[in-house]
């Protein structure tokens, strides 16, 4: 896709952003709109909410090669309160999914920016294990089995009490937080991070059924489990702290490789607030994983971290934001992305405590200040989304001759879009020379095309062939 155009050159827009290198530029934003996804339920859920509601949809996004995305929403609507819902912190029975997506940019010689962003829901899927799971059974609320569930497929939900006995990783629970995702390079995969466990899971893209779980070191799990958050919190004293565990996930390149990102500190390592996150390798042929540090803190404030991307095998680009913001009822501060280079970089696996992990952990550089881009283009400090949380590289494109890489960004609006505006997509242009200036390097992770399409293809090109045999014998 090329452009040529009259409109505020890239070196400008720097200007305008007040940056002092050159970083990713806003080239294009989007929205997509609707009340209703494409999973054809029909039921209501524990509040009287449809079983179909859009939203939340940008709690992770993914590269799906071309312009296809996949989107995932989170454990479903629980901001608004409903009877009896206190008690499991107002989640409900929303089967886990994901949305598949197309976005679409197009050059817009004369508009204020350099292309549209046209969205687009195409499916939706979802989530289930081919074998039974331990579902919520509270004291004053409707069981938490959903009744599409049949012999050989058992969904997933967002029910804080849907866990059996053992550990917060037991396979068979069946609550899951989706949080991060990514596409398998054949294609035919989705892997889901998530909190609750913190859990990664292996899915058919086609079908939704789990097909492998990734086990994680034990010192992520923990032992005292509870439908109710702040309980959860208060009876551990190891693992992941409640509703901040694995948000982030991102894959190799060469798609060898997972990187999990936990949104905050394990609680032997600080916990909520503190300064210390894991990175977390996981191979996907062997299982083997490997740990590193990530230092959070930006100036005199440490933060929690949404998401985790890979520009190549060892540098990567994390989300650090606060939660204020459109949707929050105060004024965006910070959304960041910094990049981070794990060559050399110590396995801090054995390591406990924060002041062992910042010892050790590598440092990171200012990718992109995402709000003073949108701030540059004329957005409000309230209009920023409060919660930023998917990222996706996308198709390159072509500005005044110079070949940039995409960079989308996504919004969770925790299904309250009357209070945090719909579902948001903002992409960003950069350059090898950009990446260059910071000492970055970018390899573009190879997607088959989605299946679905490459069998349309298929049929559309034995149509053409029948055609003009067709025409020869007349």
């Amino acid at each position: 896709m090329n452009i040529k155009r009259a409109f505020p050159s890239i070196s400008t827009l720097l200007l305008l952003a007040g940056a002092a290198q050159a970083t990713p530029v806003l080239i294009a934003t989007g929205t997509l709109d609707g009340t209703t996804d494409k999973s054809g339920l029909t039921g209501a859920l524990e509040s009287g909410a449809a079983a179909n509601t859009l939203g939340g949809i940008g709690s992770g996004l993914a590269w799906a090669g071309g312009n296809n995305f996949i989107a995932i929403p989170d454990r479903g609507p629980n901001a608004t309160p409903y009877a009896g819902g206190a008690v499991i912190d107002n989640t409900q029975s929303f089967i886990a999914r994901f949305n598949s997506l197309q976005l679409t940019l197009d050059a817009t010689p004369s508009g204020s920016l350099p292309f549209t962003l046209t969205t687009s829901l195409t499916g939706t899927t979802l989530l289930s294990s081919p074998t039974p799971l331990f579902y919520g059974s509270t004291v004053g609320l409707p069981g938490g089995a959903p009744a599409e569930n049949t012999a050989g497929t058992y969904y997933f939900t967002g029910r804080s009490d849907g866990f059996g006995p053992g550990s917060s990783t037991n396979p068979n629970d069946a609550r899951l937080d989706p949080e991060g995702v990514r596409v398998s390079n054949d294609g035919q995969s989705v892997f889901i991070a998530d909190e609750y466990g913190p859990y990664v899971y292996q899915f058919d893209r086609d079908t939704g059924k789990r097909i492998r779980t990734f086990d994680l070191p034990d010192h992520f799990d923990i032992a005292n489990l509870s439908g109710l958050g702040a309980t959860e919190i208060s009876g551990n004293t190891t693992g992941r702290v409640t509703n901040k565990g694995m948000e982030g996930l991102a894959i190799s390149p060469d798609g060898k490789t997972l990187i999990g990102f936990m949104q905050s500190p394990l609680i032997q390592d600080g916990g909520d607030g503190g300064r210390a996150n894991r990175i977390v390798t996981i191979d996907i042929a062997t299982g083997a994983t490997h740990e590193y540090a990530y230092d959070n803190k930006i100036g005199s404030k440490n933060f929690n971290s949404s998401e985790i991307l890979a520009l190549n095998d060892h540098q990567f680009v994390v989300l650090e934001r606060d939660g204020k913001g459109l949707g929050d009822g105060s004024k965006a501060v910070v959304k960041q992305l910094w990049a981070v280079d794990l060559t050399g970089a110590q396995d801090v696996s054995t390591l406990q405590g924060e002041s062992a992990l910042l010892a050790v952990a590598p440092t990171k550089t200012l990718f992109l200040d995402i709000e003073g881009a949108l701030l540059a283009f004329g957005l409000k400090d309230t209009q920023i989304p409060a919660k930023l949380e998917g990222l996706a590289f996308g198709q390159d494109v072509t500005i005044d001759g110079v070949v940039n890489h995409t960079l989308f960004v996504s919004n969770d609006n925790d299904f309250i879009p009357g209070v945090a505006g719909p579902s948001q997509f903002y992409a960003f242009g950069f350059t090898d020379a950009d990446l260059a200036g910071m000492n970055l390097s970018f390899v573009r992770q190879e997607v088959v095309p989605e299946p679905q399409s490459v069998v349309l293809m298929a049929i559309g090109l034995g149509l053409l062939v029948l055609a003009v045999r067709r025409r020869r014998i007349i």
